[in-house]
């Protein structure tokens, strides 16, 4: 009969499926989110442009309705347009004192990492990299990317992104900024560049991994204070490589060097569907914060005995603060 010729529902599920129902673990929903990695001007812009009559009209209304009490304690967004988008100033400027984050972001504390994603390597050019070295002294920024390297797609010359890659890297190593690292695809010159131009101890986060578990142990064992990001995309049966890596790491020791993020608005985790049977065969429209627990159970599954989804969640949030000093 060939594949299962089941078509998946068009239909876009309400906007209140994207609050996400309460999490059956306890111990699991106790654990503070940490999400080191999304896009919160793309998700927003997901939102209003799948939800036309959507009730949330600015970012911070956004963070403030979805992420009510899911515990979600702080934000990684990343900015990696080239041209730099300005409106980081006003979102991180919205985050400096204790009284706005609690007033316009409901408690939730907002940090940023800027640089230039490979798509856009060709569009890199001295004014942008003035724009990033501005953004990096502002006192909520903790990072320089996300850079690197993307042979999938080849939205840029490869040459290109290579050029622009070492030259983010050398600034960000000068700076002493942990690096937020995309690769696909590139394993060898990701490799040869970082160990060419990166010292060994320099804190990296390899953002939503998904090459050769191979590839991950090499850069675990020559770089001490790397980790991997772990994302929805770890729950997808298309991707293997991301649950070998974690079961890997599970057995290591010190256990699992990892990030949870969602790289929202792409990649909900599939398994939150089993938390949600009314939409069974629908798909909601773009992935947040509040649904890390749901890769965090995932991840411990692939882990294995004696890690749980909270044990995950705590290892990840130790593991936050070591590479970005957020906690």
């Amino acid at each position: 009969m060939g594949k299962n010729n089941k078509k998946k529902s068009n239909i876009i599920p309400a906007e209140t499926y994207l609050r996400l129902p309460p999490l059956a673990d306890a111990s699991l929903a106790d654990q503070p989110i940490i999400d080191t990695h999304t896009h919160l001007v793309s998700t927003f812009s997901t939102y209003r442009s799948k939800y036309k009559n959507g009730t949330l009209y600015t970012i911070h209304d956004f963070v403030r309705e979805m992420y009510h009490n899911r515990n979600v304690r702080a934000i990684v967004d990343v900015w990696c347009e080239a041209p730099v988008l300005m409106a980081w100033k006003e979102l991180a400027d919205s985050a400096l004192t204790a009284e706005d984050r609690e007033q316009k972001w409901g408690g939730v504390d907002y940090w940023f990492v800027m640089g230039v994603h490979p798509h856009d390597a060709k569009s890199y050019n001295d004014a942008v990299e003035a724009s990033i070295l501005e953004a990096m002294a502002h006192p909520r920024c903790v990072g320089w990317g996300e850079m690197g390297l993307d042979c999938h797609y080849d939205n840029s010359p490869r040459a290109i992104q290579q050029e622009v890659f070492i030259r983010q890297l050398n600034h960000a190593v000068r700076l002493g900024k942990p690096l937020t690292i995309h690769t696909r695809e590139a394993e060898a010159d990701t490799e040869r560049i970082l160990m060419e131009h990166v010292p060994a101890d320099h804190k990296i986060h390899i953002h939503c991994f998904t090459d050769s578990p191979e590839f991950a142990q090499r850069l675990l064992q020559h770089f001490c204070n790397l980790y991997i990001g772990i994302t929805g995309v770890i729950t997808y049966s298309t991707n293997l490589n991301t649950s070998n890596i974690v079961s890997q790491m599970a057995i290591s020791d010190g256990g699992p060097r990892i990030l949870l993020e969602t790289d929202a608005p792409f990649m909900v985790p599939s398994n939150l569907y089993n938390s949600i049977p009314e939409i069974k065969g629908s798909r909601l429209p773009l992935c947040h914060t509040a649904m890390i627990p749901w890769v965090a159970e995932y991840t411990a599954g692939k882990a294995g005995h004696p890690w749980s989804g909270a044990d995950i969640m705590k290892r990840a949030n130790e593991n936050a603060k070591t590479v970005y000093g957020v906690q």
